[in-house]
């Protein structure tokens, strides 16, 4: 769809736009920080609930198995059942389970309560976004809306780190997860005075069934794969746990497509898959998400197990990647695809991206410091700031309103299983060449070494990744993205 400044122009944003905008962007913040937030409590957590050292992951991949395995049910609810209906459903249960894991007296507890978080974030992100690219015109105003949107995505990301670092430090891990209840439930009780009622159900408006067979399939298809991945290096890759799950996911992918084609009124209509935009968006975020979701979890284990660094010094090594992170998502992405067009700016910060990382890998030494990792964390803030933005901006390209709740599901879906592709080998790196070292230098020496490795992989994957850019349709010459401010409720979308 080409949309040019006079057709913008004609377009009015709903009332108290700009407060929404801000309510959406600070939900996304919210969801990212909880992925990121428990890092830097890892080893306390460890400690306080005897976690091993690989089974301690689950407390990250927990989150991303509910997370991944029900986004596509989740989006598809929210087509069908209304928006701000599951955007507050989501919150309710993300809230509540945030307290149950803030109380957790075992492993077992703290994990189901972040499969829950999961769940409940499966159910607010397609809302989410639905809304934002429902709410905003294809074009310069969506651009810029999902500028905001990404905006706070990537804050919640860089500042977890940060902020669980003060919280660890001052108050305990549990308050990683108890400091979540307040800002869900101040989310939930806006909401009802920011986003517009939903209309009566999908399921009497004419649109068709909810196909329960394929969400049942697709949704224990997508927790199977999921937990296969993170199970893997724990388990053995041989072991029923590991290749015999995501065997077990792949072959219910496969029945899923075919419940697909044979029903009439699918779960995800698999035409949304011959979008170019969405298909390819789909592969770059599974990259994307693959090095950068690994990448904060080896930063982080190599501040604190081969630095030494407390949770809170470590927290704070993420404040410059916050900080360049908004910069690049707000004040050069939406320029960059003004004047490139979302095809090479998505390339260029794939590969700005991959470089930060390896960049940061370079750095991890035995005897290194926070100064030998800055280069690395300045350039990896600029390239994640300007690939979020853009990724998400592809995937919504030409998909019909009714359709966007599912479609921000399956690009979401692809973050989630990125991100645990991602953890799940490059930990295996990490931890490879450690088994049978007892002198505690050459242990320490073989942690960082491996770190190193890892990282250096997840640069590399990421610039690879890259390539899968040029896949996107070359930009229409008469698209303009906004380099104007954020519309409010006196403002025009794009005065």
């Amino acid at each position: 769809m080409v949309v040019s400044f006079r057709e913008a122009r004609t377009v009015s944003p709903p009332p108290r736009a700009g407060l929404r905008l801000a309510l959406l962007a600070f939900t996304q913040f919210l969801i990212a920080l909880d992925y990121n937030i428990v890092y830097v409590a890892l080893p306390d957590i460890g400690a306080g609930l005897a976690f091993t050292a690989q089974s301690l992951q689950w407390v990250v991949s927990g989150y991303a198995v509910g997370f991944g395995g029900f986004l596509l049910l989740g989006g598809r609810a929210v087509d069908r059942l209304g928006q701000r209906r599951m955007f507050m459903l989501g919150l309710a249960l993300f809230g509540i389970a945030c307290l149950a894991g803030g109380g957790a007296t075992g492993p077992g507890v703290l994990i189901a309560a972040r499969a829950v978080q999961g769940f409940g974030a499966a159910l607010v992100t397609p809302a989410t976004l639905s809304l934002v690219n429902t709410g905003f015109t294809e074009g310069p105003a969506r651009v810029r809306a999902l500028a905001v949107w990404a905006a706070g995505g990537s804050a919640g990301l860089a500042a977890g780190a940060l902020l669980g670092g003060v919280v660890t430090e001052f108050a305990g891990w549990r308050w990683v997860l108890y400091v979540m209840v307040p800002l869900a439930a101040l989310a939930l009780l806006a909401a009802p005075r920011l986003l517009a009622r939903d209309a009566a159900v999908g399921l009497d408006r004419g649109r068709g069934g909810f196909d329960l067979p394929g969400a049942l399939i697709v949704t224990a298809a997508s927790v199977f794969l999921v937990f296969g991945l993170v199970s893997g290096p724990e388990a053995g890759w041989g072991s029923v746990h590991g290749a015999g799950a995501v065997a077990a996911g792949a072959v219910l992918f496969a029945v899923f497509v075919l419940v697909e084609r044979r029903t009439a009124d699918p779960l995800v209509p698999l035409r949304l898959l011959r979008n170019r935009s969405l298909a390819t968006a789909m592969l770059v975020i599974l990259v994307f998400q693959s090095a950068l979701g690994g990448a904060y979890y080896l930063l982080t284990g190599y501040l604190q197990d081969g630095l030494h660094y407390d949770a809170l010094r470590a927290g704070l090594v993420f404040l410059p990647l916050t900080a360049v992170s908004l910069m690049a998502s707000l004040r050069i992405g939406p320029p960059l695809v003004a004047r490139w067009g979302v095809r090479r700016t998505l390339v260029t910060g794939m590969a700005v991206n991959g470089l930060g990382i390896a960049a940061l890998g370079a750095g991890m030494s035995a005897g290194g410091s926070f100064w030998s990792l800055l280069p690395g964390i300045a350039v990896w803030g600029v390239g994640g700031g300007l690939t979020f933005p853009a990724m998400f901006v592809a995937a919504s390209s030409g998909v019909p309103a009714e359709e966007q709740g599912v479609a921000s599901a399956l690009a979401t879906t692809a973050q989630q299983i990125g991100g645990a592709v991602g953890l799940a080998f490059l930990v295996a790196i990490a931890n490879s060449g450690r088994d049978g070292i007892s002198s505690r230098g050459a242990a320490h020496a073989a942690l960082v070494h491996g770190l190193h490795a890892a990282a250096l992989v997840a640069g590399v994957a990421s610039v690879a990744g890259a390539l899968l850019g040029f896949v996107l349709k070359r930009p229409e010459p008469e698209v303009t993205a906004v380099s104007t401010p954020i519309p409010t409720d006196r403002q025009e979308i794009n005065r």
